[in-house]
């Protein structure tokens, strides 16, 4: 009998595969894809950028510019966009800021690259290309730092350097947000700056008032008062308690039968002694400050408020794990007596009053420990969620600043310079990779076409007069002008406009490689989703006569 073979890419797999492949199938379809992905983040580049209203898969709203919340809130399900996703937070993870650049930067690159194609060059010679001139745009790059921050870093060379940043968020609050974070930053400082970490600078948002009345506390800020009467304590130790602080509850229910009043009063006084005996104990060890990670009983609270025990609600896992580091204690999930080694040390517990709220500041005088945040405020959650994301770059500049403190000419500037420089370098270049190397620096004129376009000015008009400044002088420090006042450009460096070098570095390196991976597919091969079929809808109707 002869074994029938079966032929084609549909009879290969299982059934339900779907296999796309070629030019027209997989790689246009792939360029399109990432393009309108990277469409959608465009319009939110720079201080004119739109803000984008996205609802997430649990309903929580998010009014916001920054790109990295964008990315993360929607659901891309495309392969190619994944791509483009993963390049954008390996982005913010590694400066936490210029996500943005790297979208646009990818599509761009593809938008050019699907010129090329149908003209007929194959896409490994695009590649090539394309590899070529990021390389040249790290070598150009180099050259281009128009100031180095100079170390230890002051107040005012850091306001300089978080200014373009913190405009990109919050456009007419920069200098009031770089004061705030300068602040906040230097407050934690090491002495040796390379150890800082990010992490000590916390935002609290509390409702009310205007941005205007934001301001910096040194030490960790609670936003809620002690439960108890004790309201301030110095130089205390500290027991941090992960399990709910009252009686204890049975795991079975139980029925007692209570024969007069005598055996109503003894009821509960096993009880109400065995707990008085544990925070006895408390007291004895020298505990004055308890964090509770959950409830805490009425009873409980009396016992702690006869002891003069300063108690706090910290219902936040997170918040529980920063407060153990910040004062040193061990996080305990049984209510007893804490060993020395357990218990934590803080200088200071205090209650604070900000704008009708009151809140706990735990401070620390301590170099390792010491903590600073940012009290944000605010007449919406969505505003104040913003700024907190901005104060989170803000901070994120700072520790790249440390890790290499080079500037580079802002407001598009550095892109168009190094546009120039990679298609002088395309033009002396042989063979088909030449194409490639003109359509990048083509793609990176998108950057200062993206700004101009953003803040409402002719954008032909602005990139034509960037060009002629560009060609008059190599300082490559002439940008766009968002204000339009001196005919859309000016002077980046003496207006103060900075990004990072180390930013833009990796942006353009990581915008290039994810263009450069979707670019090598070939083929899309989908297997069908895990699962049985959809169960039925029910008729929602069925009680109905």
């Amino acid at each position: 009998m002869a074994l029938k073979i079966p032929t084609g890419a549909s009879s290969l797999f299982k059934e339900g595969y779907n296999m796309h492949s070629g030019i027209e199938e997989a790689v246009i379809r792939n360029i399109h894809a990432v393009a309108e992905l990277s469409e959608i983040v465009r319009t939110s580049f720079g201080p004119n950028g739109r803000n984008k209203m996205v609802i997430n898969h649990l309903d929580k709203l998010f009014v916001t510019s920054d790109a990295a919340t964008i990315i993360r809130e929607l659901e891309v399900v495309h392969p190619a966009g994944k791509v483009l996703v993963m390049a954008s937070q390996q982005q913010e993870h590694e400066m936490g800021d210029r996500t943005n650049l790297v979208m646009i930067l990818a599509g761009e690159l593809l938008r050019k690259a699907e010129y090329l194609l149908t003209m007929g060059l194959h896409p490994s010679e695009v590649v090539a290309g394309y590899e070529l001139a990021r390389d040249k745009a790290m070598e150009e790059l180099e050259k281009l730092c128009v100031r180095t921050l100079e170390t230890p870093l002051t107040t005012e060379s850091l306001i300089l350097a978080l200014r373009p940043t913190l405009a990109a968020k919050q456009y007419g609050s920069e200098d009031l947000l770089a004061k705030l974070v300068a602040e906040a930053v230097l407050a934690v400082m090491p002495k040796d700056a390379k150890n800082f970490n990010v992490d000590n600078v916390r935002v609290v948002k509390i409702m009310g008032g205007g941005l205007n009345s934001s301001r910096v506390i040194r030490g960790m800020v609670f936003g809620r008062s002690p439960e108890g009467t004790c309201q301030k304590v110095a130089n205390a130790k500290v027991g941090v308690f992960t399990c709910g602080i009252d009686i204890a509850q049975t795991e079975t229910k139980g029925t007692v039968l209570l024969k007069n009043s005598e055996e109503l009063l003894n009821f509960s006084k096993g009880e109400e002694k065995h707990m008085e005996k544990i925070f006895q104990e408390l007291a004895d060890s020298g505990m004055r400050v308890l964090i509770a990670g959950s409830s805490v009983g009425e009873l409980a609270l009396h016992y702690l408020n006869r002891h003069n025990i300063l108690v706090i609600k910290v219902l936040s896992k997170f918040d529980l794990r920063r407060i153990c580091r910040v004062v040193g204690a061990s996080p305990l999930a049984r209510l007893g007596a804490p060993t020395p080694d357990e218990m934590g040390q803080c200088d200071v517990v205090e209650t604070v009053e900000i704008g009708g709220d009151r809140v706990t500041v735990f401070r620390q005088e301590q170099e390792a420990t010491r903590t600073a945040t940012v009290v944000v405020r605010g007449a919406t959650t969505n505003q104040m969620d913003d700024v907190e994301r901005a104060i989170d770059d803000g901070v994120n500049v700072v520790k790249g600043i440390l890790k290499d403190a080079r500037l580079v000419a802002g407001a598009g500037a550095t892109e168009l310079e190094l546009a120039k420089r990679i298609a002088e370098y395309g033009e002396k270049t042989p063979g088909l990779a030449q194409h490639a190397i003109k359509r990048f620096a083509d793609a990176l004129e998108v950057v200062p076409r993206t700004l101009a376009e953003n803040a409402g000015l002719d954008a032909t008009e602005v990139l034509s007069k960037l060009y002629a400044a560009h060609q008059a002088n190599d300082d490559g420090a002439i940008g766009v002008d968002i204000e339009g006042v001196s005919g859309g450009t000016l002077d980046a460096a003496k207006a103060e406009i900075y990004d990072l070098l180390a930013a833009t570095r990796w942006a353009i390196r990581y915008g290039t490689d994810a263009a450069v991976s979707v670019l090598r597919v070939d083929s899309i091969i989908m297997s069908r989703q895990a699962g049985g079929p959809a169960p039925p809808k029910q008729n929602p109707n069925w009680d109905e006569d």
